[in-house]
């Protein structure tokens, strides 16, 4: 198996996950917070919709610097669910397209992440892949499962039962 065939087995669980939960965020509380340290929920939301966009930059770009960004920052601001859902497919599919077509050598590639001269990461884009875009959509999904949790919304099951529905609901 190349590294985009393996990347790509959790991709796709990654990815129906985060919809799975999109799919249960609720209209009409935009601004709530769980801590006032907390990012609130529709821009917690829309963070998960477009994350798939880094992903696709891990792998298209040769760098990033968050002090000089190429390309466009993605308004983080909920308005429906459908929409919410509507850029994760999209964000999604750029992500997924880029990644089915990256070479084992593309893959083995240094990516430079950096905020001007403080560098972030400088490794191979397999590892920033799976550790900068994966682990961090996870995290945030996590995230929006407690959203749903303290406002008695359902949470899916997404790696093993939830106390709202058995293995995979």
């Amino acid at each position: 198996m190349t590294i985009a065939e393996v990347l790509l087995q959790d991709y796709d669980i990654e990815i129906s996950n985060t919809r799975r939960t999109l799919e249960r965020v609720p209209e009409g509380k935009n601004d709530f917070k769980c801590h006032e340290k907390s990012m609130p929920l529709g821009k917690l939301a829309m963070h998960c919709a477009s994350l798939p966009l880094f992903g696709h930059y891990i792998i298209e770009d040769e760098s990033m610097d968050l002090a000089a960004p190429k390309r466009p920052h993605v308004p983080l601001v909920f308005t429906t669910r459908e929409a919410a859902l509507k850029l994760l497919d999209e964000s999604s599919a750029k992500c997924r397209a880029s990644l089915a077509a990256a070479s084992d050598e593309h893959m083995q590639k240094i990516w430079k992440f950096s905020f001007g001269e403080q560098v972030i990461s400088n490794s191979a884009r397999s590892f920033c892949f799976r550790g900068m875009f994966f682990n961090h959509l996870i995290h945030h999904t996590a995230q929006l499962g407690v959203y749903l949790r303290l406002n008695d919304i359902p949470v899916p099951a997404l790696y093993g039962p939830s106390a709202d529905e058995g293995m995979g609901g």
